[in-house]
């Protein structure tokens, strides 16, 4: 029972987390650097003010699912 207690926990914490963390619509992206799918990283500073930018996150990219 202890196992699914912590699990439980976890997944309440990280809900919390992410609606603590959460971006609104219409709100300025923070400030962050990823790494490309050629492995240079890129801000979003790099586009600031240069181009329109749309971030697009796909949970099963590049996965074997």
């Amino acid at each position: 029972m202890t196992r699914w207690r912590q699990l439980i926990t976890g997944v309440l914490l990280a809900a919390w987390a992410m609606a603590a963390s959460a971006v609104n619509v219409g709100d300025k992206a923070p400030e962050f650097a990823a790494p490309s799918s050629t492995g240079k990283e890129i801000k979003l500073a790099d586009f600031a003010g240069k181009k329109h930018t749309v971030l697009f996150f796909y949970i099963g990219a590049f996965t074997n699912t």
